[in-house]
């Protein structure tokens, strides 16, 4: 299993050393929620933070745009050396064109679903994409409670997945610990985003090591 801690669970008044936490991990990914208030109804950090971040940060970089207009920030994320971008399908009125923007930008494409978005949405589309993050809980707050049906989720999405010939990776955020994280690993997951588990955890590394053993 490979996990990809959430920068928004992160003590921001000690960034720098929650990074080096990461750096000295086992941690795949390093996950940041942008936020914009609009999308959502929360505000996160903007890219002079992510800026500082990414120069700081040694793992490689999974930008959750929870915004609006998502394709304006493309080069943005590029520009922070992000290997994947994931992007709404709910935010998105062209999102073929949009995943194919991300690629000629250099990077994975991710598409992310919300906890009453169908998987079935992304029937015509999954093929070209690298990654597909399914919310468990709504977006916009860190701390909510798992959304149990998630797990019926995962299991229909890698059945879209491997009868399309997708190479799609599934990736699941919101109310990850190791119990529900042993359920999405039984139910196909790929990726584990955690944020509250990690780095509420006086160990940060022996936390990501339990959910990678799952």
């Amino acid at each position: 299993m490979k996990i990809s801690p959430s920068l928004l669970a992160a003590d921001f008044l000690n960034l720098s050393n929650e990074i080096d936490k990461i750096n000295a991990s086992e941690a795949d990914y390093l996950h940041l929620d942008v936020m914009d208030g609009v999308f959502v109804p929360n505000i996160s950090f903007g890219f002079p933070v992510l800026k500082g971040v990414a120069k700081a940060c040694k793992k490689p970089l999974d930008v959750h745009m929870m915004t609006v207009e998502p394709d304006k920030w493309i080069s943005h994320v590029r520009d922070l050396g992000a290997e994947i971008m994931n992007v709404h399908q709910e935010a998105c009125l062209h999102l073929y064109s949009t995943v194919q923007h991300i690629h000629q930008a250099g990077m994975k494409a991710g598409v992310t679903l919300n906890p009453a978005t169908p998987v079935e949405t992304l029937t015509d589309i999954i093929r070209e994409v690298d990654l597909v993050l399914l919310m468990s809980v709504e977006p916009g707050f860190g701390g909510q409670p798992f959304i149990k049906y998630t797990t019926e989720k995962v299991k229909k999405l890698k059945e879209l997945r491997d009868a399309s010939g997708s190479k799609a990776m599934i990736e699941v955020d919101g109310g990850v610990n190791e119990s529900t994280g042993q359920l999405l690993a039984k139910a196909g997951a790929d990726i584990l985003v955690a944020g509250s588990y990690i780095f509420g955890n006086e160990d940060l590394n022996a936390a990501v090591k339990r959910l990678k053993c799952l």
